[in-house]
């Protein structure tokens, strides 16, 4: 039975095979972090961490059926969004829970790129983004790859990614934590652009450990403390102290395929 104590948060992402990223990491990381988790999958998808050799993607009208039965049935206390896959997936999420995101909050991780280079988002679909799902977010976090195609320009120092940040909330109306882990450093930076300021969270990076869903990680574990009440600021603090811890202590499978890191 669940307990009506327990916050609740709701992912609406793909599921990973390989169990470390989409609605497997972020289920683990609701887990983990004192929140029980809601999903509503929008994607199947075969891969491991490196590969992403097919994806099967659900029907908007399951997507948004999913949605609308757990809206009903749980105190839904914050969502974040995952991968998509098209056009019509992304306006029938914005569509299910437009009236959901007058109230608590919603963190879009607009997963377009993989770690592994592959492209997991159709191109029509960074429109659907743009005018029905961003409006909605609390909090918009990209990564280079993604801050940089959905500017139209390349973004390769802290100076870059300032702009980028600024330029992102001002264009998109919304918070924006742009994910600097790719660029070269001692440190792997963040940056949140929120309410005309800059904040900066930086934790040691990591090296010789090959990740696989951390973005996924990062914004669940976001979700997780805003479904915990917890302000934007200390929810963001708190997940990158949990992604870094998670890095660091990783598990690993020796030999097999050189997997180094399931997150």
């Amino acid at each position: 039975m669940l307990d009506r104590q327990l916050p609740v948060a709701l992912s609406i992402a793909g599921s990973d095979s390989s169990a470390g990223a989409g609605i497997q990491a972020d289920l683990k990381t609701f887990t983990v972090l004192g929140v029980y988790g809601l999903t509503a999958v929008t994607c199947v998808v075969a891969e491991t961490p490196g590969r992403v050799a097919r994806i099967e993607t659900m029907s908007p009208e399951i997507v948004r059926e999913q949605i609308a039965v757990v809206a009903k049935s749980f105190p839904i206390r914050a969502i974040k969004t995952g991968l998509l896959c098209n056009a019509a997936i992304v306006r029938a999420v914005a569509n299910a829970i437009v009236d959901l995101a007058k109230t608590v909050p919603v963190v879009v991780d607009p997963v377009m790129i993989a770690t592994s280079g592959d492209s997991l988002l159709a191109p029509d679909a960074i429109e659907a983004y743009e005018k029905d799902l961003f409006p909605l977010a609390t909090l918009i976090t990209p990564n280079l790859d993604e801050a940089a195609k959905l500017l139209g320009e390349s973004i390769q120092d802290r100076q870059s990614m300032e702009r980028a940040a600024r330029a992102l909330s001002e264009k998109y109306r919304a918070n924006v934590l742009l994910k600097g882990g790719h660029l070269s450093g001692n440190d792997a930076v963040d940056l949140l652009y929120a309410e005309g300021k800059i904040v900066e969270f930086a934790a040691p990076f990591v090296r010789e450990v090959a990740t696989h869903g951390t973005g996924c990680t990062y914004s669940a574990a976001i979700t997780a403390g805003l479904a915990r009440g917890d302000s934007l600021e200390m929810s963001i603090k708190r997940a990158k102290e949990f992604v870094t811890r998670s890095i660091r202590d990783h598990l690993a499978w020796g030999e097999v395929h050189a997997l180094k890191h399931p997150l």
